[in-house]
């Protein structure tokens, strides 16, 4: 028997924390089905809540982590350690910066200076207008050609928010909007399957256009419950914290169906699950 929207919703609000947790131990048999290595990514809504995740762009790749979804910086990732991990049956996510550029980008200089913004002096990211889509298609459909070639089966938009930023540019929430629900179509064209990462402000109008979401510390910033549309849908959440205790925050991630994570902020190989339901 499904349970409608708003009694889920008000499980998730009010279930104590020790029913909470044999809830998990009573469902930990339950693992995800993985597809055929090289088989585009599918997220199973009966599995959505069940993965086990890894969250790496930087240090040396630990291909042992024992996690069966494993987001990766397309670049400095090679085939050769794609190929090991796609051995396993595991699913690889690229993250690509879509809204944005880093003078390292090998491709940097493929956007001319009328699409470049104010830069980000924490990341030194160059907030690009995404009103563009001219300019910046080609450049993303080449470097969603790269994820690909390497062997990844989707992809992470990371930057998709520079309306809320001081990006340089006029932009509003529908230029945003716009330019989000194209990149996951484009994705799509190229076999990739499309994952947001952050931007909660327009979560309830993406999560039909995405198959998952990537939240960084929603338990400590209290805003967990606009990932509800994703969770709602069928579709995983992957959740981060990068303070707190596991004990803590475990209970109310897992709680609203994430599989959640606690990393260190330069995004190692050191990681810390949560138990898997």
């Amino acid at each position: 028997m499904r349970i409608g929207v708003g009694r889920t919703r008000w499980v998730r609000r009010v279930l104590p924390a020790g029913l909470a947790l044999a809830v998990l131990a009573a469902t930990v048999a339950c693992r995800p089905p993985r597809p055929p290595p090289g088989a585009p990514t599918s997220w199973p809504a009966a599995s959505a809540r069940h993965w086990q995740w890894q969250w790496q762009l930087h240090g040396e790749l630990d291909p042992a982590v024992p996690a069966n979804v494993f987001v990766l910086d397309p670049v400095r990732t090679t085939a050769a350690q794609t190929a090991t991990l796609r051995a396993r049956d595991t699913r690889l996510v690229c993250q690509v910066h879509v809204g944005s550029v880093h003078p390292d980008d090998p491709d940097a200089s493929r956007y001319p200076a009328e699409v470049r913004g104010t830069t980000s002096t924490g990341t030194g990211r160059t907030w690009l207008d995404v009103r563009r889509w001219d300019v910046l298609r080609p450049v993303l459909a080449d470097r969603f050609r790269l994820c690909r070639g390497k062997g990844f089966g989707a992809v992470l938009l990371a930057d998709a928010d520079g309306y809320a930023r001081r990006s340089g540019f006029p932009l509003d929430f529908d230029h945003q909007l716009r330019f989000n629900r194209q990149v996951a179509a484009l994705a799509r064209t190229l076999d990739l399957s499309p994952g947001l990462l952050d931007a909660l402000p327009q979560v309830a109008a993406l999560a039909p256009d995405f198959d998952f979401a990537v939240d960084e510390e929603c338990v400590r910033l209290a805003r967990c419950e606009k990932l509800l549309p994703f969770v709602d849908a069928g579709k995983p959440v992957f959740h981060v914290e990068y303070t707190g205790d596991t004990a803590d925050f475990c209970v109310t991630s897992v709680g609203y169906g994430f599989a959640s994570i606690r990393k260190n902020r330069a995004l190692d190989a050191w990681r810390l699950p949560c138990p898997a339901p």
